[in-house]
């Protein structure tokens, strides 16, 4: 896992008291590594290069974080929890709440300033598994579990079948998804993401 932040570390962190100084001075540095992942990638992203944009010593950033994917993976997933935690809707049509989640996220994957550090992340989970591991639990998990928490609701409603796990059947929408956008093995489209469900759904739903 990424270290736990240092007795001084910034606001919103598990260590430190949140003063209005520092607090600036992590939106800064958040706002420069996502700017700066972006624009030069994460190759060639540095500790050194978001210190200046920030405005900041490069000393404040080692402080609060052990490498430049701590300060991205933060930086990335900083509003995640109020992203989740409202779940997904429940109009009591599954397909139709799915694809409106999915025709959103695809746009979202679509837009150049989220793709930047999430494809950042991906490669430096792929090298790191302390990163891996922490872009799990903070990120994906999270996203697969409000999946899952939909699939259930409708699983008691009687919309999908009741020996179904809503586990894998979260994931069975999910890794499509991710795969064809990792990999860029075709458009992320509207069309896509309604295909997609409603073919999962198609093996969900109850028999007879």
């Amino acid at each position: 896992m990424v270290s736990k932040p240092a007795p001084d570390s910034p606001p919103g962190s598990a260590g430190g008291t949140p003063t209005r100084r520092s607090e600036r001075s992590r939106r800064a540095i958040f706002d420069a590594a996502l700017a700066l992942v972006g624009e030069v990638g994460y190759d060639k992203l540095t500790i050194e290069g978001i210190a200046s944009r920030a405005g900041v010593g490069k000393q404040t950033i080692y402080r609060w974080w052990p490498s430049k994917a701590a300060v991205l993976l933060d930086a990335f997933t900083a509003d995640s929890d109020e992203d989740y935690a409202e779940g997904l809707p429940d109009t009591g049509d599954l397909a139709a709440d799915l694809k409106f989640v999915l025709r959103a996220t695809a746009d979202e994957f679509n837009d150049p300033a989220f793709q930047a550090p999430y494809r950042a992340l991906a490669v430096a989970g792929a090298n790191d598994e302390e990163v891996s591991r922490a872009f799990v639990g903070r990120l994906l998990e999270p996203g697969i579990r409000v999946y899952v928490e939909r699939l259930r609701a409708a699983q008691e409603a009687g919309e999908v079948a009741a020996d179904v796990d809503v586990r894998v059947a979260a994931e069975m929408v999910l890794s499509p998804f991710s795969q064809r956008w990792l990999m860029r093995t075709g458009p992320l489209t509207h069309e896509f993401v309604d295909t997609l469900v409603d073919q999962v759904l198609r093996g969900l739903r109850p028999r007879g």
